[in-house]
This record gives structure tokens, C-alpha cells and sequence, in this order.
């Protein structure tokens, strides 16, 4: 398998992008309202998106989507929203090295929702790691 199709590789890259977020939004926030920045930084994503789908040809009849799939990515976009926006205002007033962290408590929140609600299972040495992060998490956001 190619290191361009396992799943580590793009959630490196998701993570190199996730820190850039952090950093490229402190600074490009300190001028504006955080709700404001949250919507034109909303905007660049949505053109840059339907740019993609329509290079790649992946647009597809709305009614050829499955309901439950309008369902929860509608959730998920909701919850996004919210999210987007407590960050942005948590960057707005604190340092994005000590909030970007915090955030990441979402990891643990995940490992969690996995188990409860998905039926994953996790090993001893996984929660290992998840109680790691989590400590690590508060550690750089409290002291």
C-alpha cells in the first residue's frame, strides 16, 4: 500500500493543516469580529470545495443522496458551525498555543462517542494513549 492511501498519511496532513488553521486565523482575527473571520473563512472553504467537485466531476443529483446521509451530515455541519465559532473566539482572546490544545480535547471526546455510540473498541494501550492526550491537553491549557 502506498503511503498516499493509508489513513495515518492523511491524518498527518490533516494535523500539518489543523496547526496552520490555528496559527493563519490568530493572526488574521486580530482586526475582526471572531463570528465575522468564522464566515469569510466559511466562504473561501465552500469556493474552494465546489472548485474541487467540479474539477473532479464528483457533483451528484441531490436526490441520489440517502436521507439518513442529508441527516447527519447536516448534524455534523451544525456541529462544525459551532465549533468554528468557540474556537475562533477562543483564539480571539487567548493564545493559539494554549487553545489549539484544548481543542484537541476533542480527540479524547472522540474515543469516547466511538465506544459509546459507534460500538469501536479500543485497546488498554490506546486509552493509554487517550488519557495521555487528554493530560497533555490540560496541562498546556492550564498551567
Amino acid at each position: 500500500m502506498s503511503l498516499a492511501a493509508s489513513w495515518q498519511f492523511w491524518a498527518l496532513v490533516a494535523a500539518v493543516f489543523a496547526a496552520l488553521t490555528a496559527i493563519f486565523a490568530k493572526v488574521g482575527i486580530s482586526d475582526i469580529d471572531s463570528d465575522l473571520a468564522t464566515f469569510i473563512r466559511t466562504c473561501v472553504i465552500m469556493v474552494v470545495l465546489a472548485v474541487m467537485l467540479t474539477a473532479m466531476g464528483k457533483w451528484r443529483q441531490p436526490q441520489a443522496i440517502p436521507f439518513k446521509t442529508w441527516i447527519f451530515l447536516g448534524l455534523s455541519g451544525l456541529a462544525t458551525g459551532a465549533s468554528w465559532l468557540a474556537y475562533f473566539r477562543a483564539l480571539k482572546i487567548g493564545d493559539a498555543a494554549r487553545v489549539a490544545p484544548l481543542d484537541k480535547l476533542s480527540i479524547v471526546l472522540v474515543a469516547i462517542f466511538g465506544v459509546l455510540f459507534l460500538g469501536e473498541h479500543l485497546s488498554v494501550m490506546n486509552w493509554i494513549g487517550v488519557m495521555l492526550i487528554g493530560t497533555g491537553a490540560l496541562f498546556l491549557a492550564v498551567f
